[in-house]
C-alpha cells in the first residue's frame, strides 16, 4: 500500500504548480485543540472565519481581506458542540444586523445513542450580544438532526437545511428538511423536500446570482446506490425540482462516506465537486450548462482513495478554485488546489501545504483579484489548531 500511494504521489507531482502562498496564520488558541473552519462574510463584506475550540463557537474578522484578523471572538451560547468537521458549525450575518450561529451537538436520545441534534443562537446586534441557544427542531419524535447548511435568501432571510430521522416510509436513509427565518424570530416553516438521502454526508446549500436556491447531497439509490443528486428551487425554497444524479457513478456501498458535495454557479452555468469509488475513485468535477439540466462527464480531480471533502469557489472574474485533502502515506494529509477556467478547464493544480504536514477539511472564499482565502485544521505535535492562508492563482 505505501508503495502504491508513493507512485500515485510522484505521478501527481509531476503536473503541479507552485501556488504562491501567504504566510500562514494560526487563528485558534494554540494551547487548545480546534477544528470544524467555517467561512462566510458579515454584512459589512469582511470575511468571517469559524471554529470549534473548548466545545465552543469562536470567531474571526478580517478588515483586510484575509491579511489580518481581530482577535478570536466567543459565542458564549454555544456550549456542548460535537465536533465534527463534517458537521461543522455555520454562521450568517443578515442585512437587519441579526446574526445567527448553528451547530450541533449530542442528541442524547435512547432511540439512538448515535444521535445529533441541531441547535442555533442569535445575536439582534451584529454580534455584540446573544441569546440562548435553542433547538433548531422541537418536534419530539425527531431525536437525530446533523448535517446542516445555511445560506441567505435575495430576501435577506435565513434558510437551512438538515438530515432528520423522520420519514414518511422505511427505506434506508434519512429526510432533508428545510426552515426560513420570517416574521417570528428564529426558524419556521419546516418541511420535506427529499428522502432516502445518506445519513452521514455533508449537505451544501447555494442561491446564485439569479436568487435560485439549490441544494446537492448524496441521495440513496434503489437502496444500495450512493450517488451526488441536484435540486433547485425557484421560489426562495417552497418547491424543488426533482433530484437529478450530477454523475451515474454507481456507487454501492453499504456505508457511510462521511464527505459530502460541494458547488458553486458562474456565467457558464453549475459547477460540482465530490468524493465517490464509484465509477473510479478520490475527487471529481463536472459542470452543468443549463441549471442541472444535463451534466457533463466528470473529471478526475485527484485518484487517491484518501483524495476528500472538496470545496469550490468562483472569483470575481468567473474562474474557479477547488480544494481538498488527501492523506499522504500513512502519516501525513495536505491540502491540494486547482484553478479552473471560468468553463471548467483546468489551469493550474498544486498543494498549499507540505506532505509532512497533517492538515484536512480547507474551506475557502475568493478574496481580491486572483487571490482565495483558505483555511483548514492542521495538527502541530499533540494539538490541532485552525490556519489561514492567501493564495495567488
Amino acid at each position: 500500500m505505501r508503495y502504491w500511494l508513493i507512485g500515485l504521489l510522484f505521478l501527481a507531482a509531476c503536473d503541479t504548480t507552485t501556488f504562491s502562498g501567504g504566510k500562514e496564520l494560526v487563528l485558534s488558541d494554540t494551547t487548545r485543540d480546534a477544528s470544524c473552519t467555517y467561512m462566510t462574510r458579515n454584512a459589512q463584506g469582511q470575511i468571517v472565519v469559524s471554529w470549534v475550540e473548548n466545545s465552543q463557537l469562536y470567531y474571526a474578522v478580517s478588515p483586510d481581506e484575509g491579511e489580518t484578523f481581530s482577535p478570536a471572538k466567543l459565542i458564549p451560547t454555544t456550549s456542548g458542540i460535537q465536533a465534527h468537521a463534517e458537521n461543522m458549525p455555520k454562521m450568517v450575518f443578515r442585512p437587519n444586523g441579526e446574526v445567527i450561529a448553528m451547530y450541533g451537538g449530542q442528541s442524547n436520545d435512547p432511540r439512538n445513542k448515535y444521535a445529533g441534534k441541531v441547535y442555533y443562537t442569535r445575536s439582534p446586534d451584529a454580534g455584540a450580544n446573544w441569546l440562548p441557544a435553542q433547538p433548531l427542531v422541537t418536534d419530539t419524535a425527531s431525536y437525530d438532526q446533523r448535517y446542516f447548511d445555511m445560506t441567505l435568501l435575495p430576501s435577506g432571510e435565513a434558510v437551512t437545511i438538515w438530515l432528520d430521522n423522520r420519514k414518511n416510509d422505511t427505506k434506508e436513509g434519512s429526510t432533508l428538511y428545510i426552515a426560513t427565518t420570517g416574521k417570528e424570530p428564529g426558524f419556521q416553516q419546516e418541511r420535506q423536500i427529499a428522502q432516502t438521502v445518506c445519513q452521514c454526508c455533508r449537505t451544501a446549500l447555494y442561491v446564485d446570482a439569479d436568487g435560485a436556491l439549490h441544494t446537492t447531497f448524496r441521495d440513496i439509490i434503489n437502496d444500495t446506490i450512493r450517488d451526488m443528486v441536484h435540486m433547485v428551487s425557484v421560489d426562495n425554497g417552497a418547491t424543488f425540482s426533482p433530484p437529478v444524479r450530477i454523475s451515474p457513478d454507481n456507487w454501492a456501498i453499504n456505508g457511510c462516506p462521511h464527505t459530502g458535495p460541494a458547488m458553486v454557479k458562474n456565467a457558464q452555468g453549475l459547477h460540482f465537486a465530490w468524493f465517490t469509488m464509484g465509477g473510479g475513485q478520490g475527487v471529481f468535477y463536472c459542470q452543468s450548462p443549463d441549471n442541472g439540466i444535463t451534466y457533463t462527464k466528470k473529471e478526475s480531480i485527484s485518484a487517491l482513495p484518501t483524495a476528500k471533502h472538496p470545496q469550490l469557489a468562483a472569483l470575481k472574474n468567473g474562474d474557479l478554485a477547488l480544494v481538498w485533502d488527501e492523506a499522504v502515506d500513512t502519516i501525513g494529509s495536505r491540502i491540494g488546489i486547482q484553478h479552473k477556467a471560468g468553463n471548467g478547464e483546468k489551469m493550474a493544480a498544486g498543494f498549499i501545504t507540505p506532505a509532512d504536514a497533517y492538515a484536512n477539511f480547507p474551506v475557502l472564499k475568493p478574496v481580491g483579484e486572483g487571490k482565495v482565502l483558505i483555511a483548514y485544521k492542521k495538527r502541530k505535535g499533540k494539538r490541532e489548531e485552525v490556519c489561514v492562508q492567501l493564495v495567488t492563482l
